[in-house]
């Protein structure tokens, strides 16, 4: 297979003209070592000049999950394929039952990911309490996609308490540290035991009091570069896409050598940036971060702010419209960023990115549904608006930006959604997942 590709040369040629090149289909970093070599100008973020591009094949790894989705990977996979960006799909079978036939994810998933760069994954069951750990937490710490992006937005026409109320929030969640490293033992074992001893032994403040046979233990590492590299992403991330605040969220008054490392280490990326701090207090004596300091852009528009965990939950339900980019640790982002879907209506509606140095996934925040399996009921919103997150990545803006505006502009009309989306879950004009996707379709032909 090859991958079209097309540019103009106006140092050799007039402006009009258009030379025609053919490259093999391949990830995004090869495609960069491509062009590299072939001295092609190289302005966005993927190394390609926007308005020099006329067509290219993207390589994309679709995973599409079990339970519902199957049925949602089909109708994302239309509605992006509809926005006219060219996209080779790579489908490798990662649900439950081929994980618990193999007792692991397929090598060919990571294989895929790693040449490809880029996945867009559709949900997969996870027992709770029992089997395999989360396909989820095993991908992303794999790969290295140490960054978790889950916007969450108000649209018009989705049933919320808060909408009347402009919310537009980003969660990024560090990805591969804190309790989530999957780091525990097993209460009664012995090996659990010899470790509370040594835990004691070595302690200098408290100790684990409880019984030796009846207590499990969970290992909270959290490291200088984890929590530089998140904190890195918000402020970038705040910086790239003009947002107005970067909130730091942990529990350092009581964990104080793994969340008082976070404070220490979020200031220091926060001082690199030169972001203004909220409380100017907290700046006094923080040095920049030196890996950082004078190679990142400046954050001077961006404030810097501060919260503990449980202040933050009270003030997102009190006053979600004056936060903004909310950078946190593993556990601490799963919760809030569950919070903030229903802030907005919901996990329907929440998309979510996983972002390495390099390849990225790209997922709905909700479950795999099982009951639903093959019903063609359930909303498809979340995982296209993921679909649109990937696209953005790719550096496909406009074709972003369309695709978002068509599924904003079905949601908001009620006709052409699912049961959940109506005002009564049992409105009989309610859509399938199917008819909601050609609805989004359609919509982006009429708004052009």
């Amino acid at each position: 297979m090859y991958s079209a590709l097309l540019w103009k040369q106006s140092s050799r040629l007039g402006s009009g003209d258009v030379v025609f090149r053919s490259l093999p289909a391949c990830g995004v970093s090869d495609s960069f070592r491509w062009l590299s070599r072939h001295r092609l100008p190289r302005i966005n973020h993927y190394g390609l000049c926007q308005k020099e591009i006329e067509a290219r094949m993207y390589n994309v790894t679709l995973i599409p999950g079990d339970g519902t989705g199957p049925d949602l990977a089909e109708a994302t996979r239309k509605c992006v394929d509809a926005t006219g960006v060219k996209i080779h799909w790579d489908v490798q079978e990662c649900g439950i039952e081929v994980i618990e036939a193999q007792g692991k994810i397929p090598e060919s998933v990571f294989k895929s990911i790693r040449a490809n760069q880029i996945g867009l994954k559709a949900p997969i069951t996870t027992p709770i309490g029992k089997g395999f750990r989360s396909v989820n937490v095993a991908l992303r710490q794999e790969l290295g996609l140490y960054a978790c992006v889950r916007p969450c937005k108000t649209y018009k026409g989705v049933r919320s308490y808060f909408e009347e109320t402009k919310v537009d929030l980003v969660i990024v969640r560090e990805n591969t540290e804190d309790l989530y490293a999957g780091v525990e033992f097993q209460a009664g074992q012995p090996k659990t035991t010899e470790l509370i001893q040594f835990i004691n032994s070595i302690a200098t403040g408290k100790k684990i009091g409880t019984g030796l046979q009846t207590t499990g233990v969970s290992i909270k590492p959290m490291s200088v570069e984890g929590c530089r590299n998140i904190a890195r992403y918000a402020f970038d991330y705040a910086v790239k896409f003009g947002r107005k605040s970067v909130t730091s969220i942990c529990k350092a008054n009581i964990m104080k050598f793994t969340d008082g490392l976070w404070y220490d280490e979020t200031r220091a990326v926060a001082t690199a940036f030169g972001a203004k701090y909220e409380d100017p207090k907290l700046a006094e004596g923080v040095q920049a971060d030196p890996t950082l300091a004078g190679k990142v852009p400046s954050a001077a528009g961006v404030h810097y702010i501060e919260r503990l965990v449980d202040n933050m939950c009270m003030q997102l339900v009190q006053k979600p419209e004056n936060y903004d980019v909310l950078v946190m640790g593993n556990l601490y982002g799963d919760i809030l960023s569950d919070l903030c879907a229903g802030l907005v209506g919901g996990l329907g509606v929440a998309p979510g990115a996983n972002i390495g140095p390099d390849s990225a996934i790209f997922e709905a925040t909700h479950g795999s549904a099982p009951k639903y399996k093959g019903q063609n009921k359930v909303n498809p919103t979340a995982l296209i608006l993921s679909g649109k997150l990937m696209l953005e990545h790719m550096g496909e803006a406009a074709a972003a930006a369309k695709l978002e505006r068509a599924v904003a502009s079905i949601i908001e009309e009620g006709k052409y959604v699912t049961y959940d989306m109506k005002p009564d879950r049992n409105d009989p004009t309610a859509v399938g997942t199917r008819e909601m996707a050609d609805a989004i379709c359609k919509r982006m032909a009429e708004l052009g």
